[in-house]
């Protein structure tokens, strides 16, 4: 009971001393921002308590209730896990509680953008209470995690050709010439560092004297997807342009190393199992970067998830307003007394942040691997590496649809 009450101080200490300072200057202004630093905040807070938990959970009953116990790895997994099943909870309880609100007047839209310190309050209570409850409820979540990350891969996705056919189209619309060359030298340097990348990914990933022939199918196919996405963009039926299809094929690119650099050390296809340490942090970091990012644009483009969830195949007819605009527009229209309506989908909103804790989860503990042994380096395993693939190859399928739905469906409005 002292290791519990110890570990609960630890996770408490850490988090409500340098939160408590800010709650009481978070605005609706600034509410946004606030959500995504108290996500951002339970990342770091997870990866401590994987680095110095594990010896305090041994001590815990309910958690080491095991005859034998299990390997320190196995304590990592579940404090990470216990961090995100409460990170998550507090995130689908708003994301529930906000479903149907449609203008400011809801009392809901105050709830949403005040009261912080009892926000915090209650989502440090639920990281605590998390490591109270028996071990079966998080296997249940971590199974489950498997599936939510899946979705918040595929919102990634989405998230980033939303961007793509965005900037093209902000670049497009100022229609002078110094913008079209700006466009053609992005998607020019885009395109070498994708195939540049590529060709390292050879050398790294199939070495000399072994049988590599899986790492050359899926370094092959990349390039292959990469030139693929230039033709059918450049195609005058498709009216496609090619800033969008090199930074897809950049992100492939990257996608492929990521999966690659997932092989277990032990494989001799993978040329970089000399610098594991390295390589993995470096792919957790690389990993890490790119979900705050998509978590920050959503913020910025949860305006409407239809509007998202549309093949990005034409300009918005609506550009959606920056971070902070809109909000600022809300307190306009309250001084107004009118009941305008909310500014983005707060129900669609927290739930990006829901399925951004179960991936993170996943990301800090290798996708779960933690019984094969591996799981000291971070997002390693055959787990890890197909889902890295398959995530490339529905980037990929999702791009191509994009450009030829218009053609496809001729009858079918996509703007």
């Amino acid at each position: 009971m002292w290791a519990a009450s110890c570990l609960a101080s630890c996770c408490a200490s850490s988090t409500c001393g340098i939160c408590t300072s800010v709650a009481s200057g978070i605005s609706r202004r600034s509410a946004r921002i606030a959500y995504c630093g108290l996500f951002g905040l339970s990342l770091i807070l997870s990866w401590i308590l994987r680095e110095v938990a594990a010896p305090l959970m041994e001590k815990i009953p309910w958690i080491n209730s095991f005859s034998h116990t299990p390997s320190k790895e196995w304590f990592q997994t579940s404090a990470v896990l216990r961090v995100s099943l409460g990170n998550f909870l507090f995130f689908s309880i708003f994301a529930l509680i906000m479903i149907g609100v449609k203008n400011q007047n809801d009392k809901r839209d105050s709830w949403h953008h005040g009261g912080w310190m009892a926000k915090i309050v209650i989502w440090a209570l639920l990281i605590v209470l998390m490591f109270f409850i028996p071990n079966v409820v998080i296997s249940v979540y971590e199974i489950l995690s498997k599936f939510g990350s899946g979705f918040f891969l595929l919102v990634q996705v989405i998230l980033l050709l939303d961007f793509t056919h965005t900037w093209n189209d902000a670049w497009v619309q100022r229609d002078e010439q110094k913008w079209y060359i700006a466009l053609l030298v992005v998607s020019v340097v885009c395109y070498l560092a994708a195939y540049s990348f590529s060709a390292v990914l050879f050398i790294w990933f199939n070495p000399s004297g072994h049988d590599c022939g899986l790492n050359v199918f899926f370094i092959t196919l990349t390039m292959v997807l990469a030139f693929l996405f230039a033709v059918i963009a450049l195609h005058p039926k498709v009216h496609g342009s090619l800033l969008p299809a090199s930074v897809i094929s950049l992100y492939c690119a990257y996608l492929c190393y990521s999966g690659l650099s997932s092989e277990p050390r032990d494989y001799d296809c993978n040329g970089l199992h000399k610098h594991s340490k390295g390589v993995s942090t470096g792919t957790l970091i690389l990993g890490m970067i790119t979900t705050v990012l998509s978590v920050l644009y959503s913020a910025v483009r949860a305006g409407s998830s239809t509007t998202l969830l549309s093949p990005p195949s034409s300009p918005k007819s609506g550009a959606k307003s920056p971070l902070l605009q809109s909000d600022v527009e809300s307190n306009k229209n309250e001084k107004d007394g009118e009941a305008k309506p909310v500014s983005y989908n707060y129900t669609f909103f927290h739930l990006i942040f829901a399925l951004a804790s179960m991936y993170s989860a996943m990301l800090l503990t290798g996708w779960s691997t933690s019984t094969s042994g591996s799981s000291q380096l971070i997002d390693v395993g055959w787990t890890s590496v197909w889902v890295r693939m398959c995530t490339e190859w529905v980037t990929a399928a999702l791009y191509i649809w994009s450009l030829l739905a218009h053609l496809i469906l001729p009858d079918r409005d996509f703007a």
